[in-house]
């Protein structure tokens, strides 16, 4: 066992010396029923223990606080580091979503807007730029990170729609020796949009999938602890592995203070056999700047967990599917509260107008583009099948036992 770097048995050795023991150099030591304080006071064995573990503990508690102080310094170095070199996000899809989003980010960086529908008065409101979808090169030219705020259902064909002006943007960045964009989902699911950009992205732009979980209702009030799932996908024309477990790996309060590392990656894939200075200087630039991103998200207070996009469905067709599945279930049953109803009722209904006021768009979304959904189906008949032919069974157990009486 080790104890802030030192093994447990020169840990204890040096407690017994800062609390005044006699220290054998051996292993094997005893602890003398003798010991000598600075008073010169025999202490029998308990006396002892409780001076071990008083004086132990009392290090910890000081090494505790030296931490805690190294951390509000860190902190705060990474915060100046963030706007130092604020990053300019171009958000597709200025919508309700998107402009949630936005507001938030303009604490942290500088953010222009594009959509279908003209914006430019909300984006204006909160200090933004806007430029009309109709000019997508001039849009993509201002910008470090491009960020998709768009339905499920649209996600593929907006990526479409752009692909010629983001190539073009591509050459002109090569051309000039200029870092590509880097490209980010927020969708509800995460392998399609996935797919959708490693096959239709150039291979250049780098690629951070997302699912902030949460949105302007949840989060109306701070994203303080709210949840949000990512996994970094592509630098540098190089597919990126998480090497965490189907639970994800959160970024704690200690690998917050990390500056700009790439933690936990392993390169699995590349496009090409350059590993000279100027390409890993590349790779460097893309992963710091994809840590600049994510340090936004921490900023504003997230609990991020770093998750491979297959995992992530896996465990959200169990979750938020479900939950959207039984809500939908229940409310086209038209249940309404009552003048009896339990607390286990109301949370019924809470779920029921929950999942109702999302559009159907989403829930849909969420079946169609996960496919781990439709075996959540599956699994949600057969279980109650299995529950009626249980009532069933108990029904004819009782109804034998009564004709056994008569």
């Amino acid at each position: 066992m080790v104890v802030y770097g030192m093994e447990f048995g020169e840990s204890f050795q040096a407690d017994k010396k800062m609390v005044g023991l006699s220290v054998d150099d051996s292993p094997d030591s005893d602890i003398d029923d003798e010991f000598i304080t600075d008073l010169g006071v025999k202490a029998d064995e308990d006396d002892v223990v409780a001076t071990i573990s008083s004086g132990r503990l009392a290090e910890l508690k000081r090494r505790e606080a030296e931490l805690e102080e190294l951390l509000k310094i860190l902190r705060k170095e990474k915060t100046a580091e963030v706007n130092h070199v604020r990053l300019t996000i171009g958000v597709v899809g200025f919508g309700n979503f998107g402009q949630f989003l936005s507001k938030t980010f303009m604490d942290y960086a500088l953010v222009v807007g594009t959509s279908r529908s003209d914006y430019t008065a909300a984006a204006e409101a909160m200090g933004a730029k806007y430029v009309p979808l109709s000019e997508p090169e001039e849009f993509l030219k201002q910008v470090d990170v491009v960020l998709f705020a768009v339905a499920i259902k649209s996600f593929k064909t907006t990526v479409e729609n752009l692909l010629p002006a983001i190539q073009k943007d591509m050459e002109r960045r090569l051309q000039n020796d200029e870092q590509g964009i880097c490209f980010v989902d927020v969708c509800s699911v995460k392998e399609h949009p996935r797919q959708v950009m490693l096959d239709l992205l150039p291979p250049e732009a780098d690629i951070l999938c997302t699912h902030p979980m949460f949105g302007p209702i949840s989060g109306k009030n701070g994203w303080n602890d709210l949840r949000f799932i990512y996994e970094k996908t592509r630098v540098n024309k190089r597919i990126l592995k998480s090497n965490h477990g189907a639970f994800g790996s959160k970024r704690n309060a200690l690998s917050k203070v990390a500056r700009f590392s790439s933690r936990s990656i392993a390169i699995v894939s590349a496009d090409d056999d350059d590993d000279d200075e100027d390409h890993d200087a590349i790779t460097k630039m893309g992963l710091d700047r994809m840590e600049r991103f994510l340090s936004i998200w921490e900023e504003a207070g997230c609990a991020m967990v770093e998750m491979s996009c297959k995992d992530h469905d896996d465990h959200a067709a169990k979750s938020q599917f479900i939950t959207h599945l039984m809500g939908r279930v229940l409310g086209s049953q038209g249940l309404k509260p009552t003048p009896v109803d339990t607390k286990g009722f109301e949370s019924i209904l809470a779920v029921v107008n929950s999942t109702t006021s999302d559009s159907y768009d989403l829930f849909y979304g969420l079946y169609k583009y996960n496919n781990f959904s439709p075996a959540v189906i599956v699994a949600l008949r057969e279980a109650m099948d299995d529950v009626e032919d249980r009532l069933k069974e108990t029904e004819r157990a009782i109804e034998a036992k009564e004709n056994e009486r008569k």
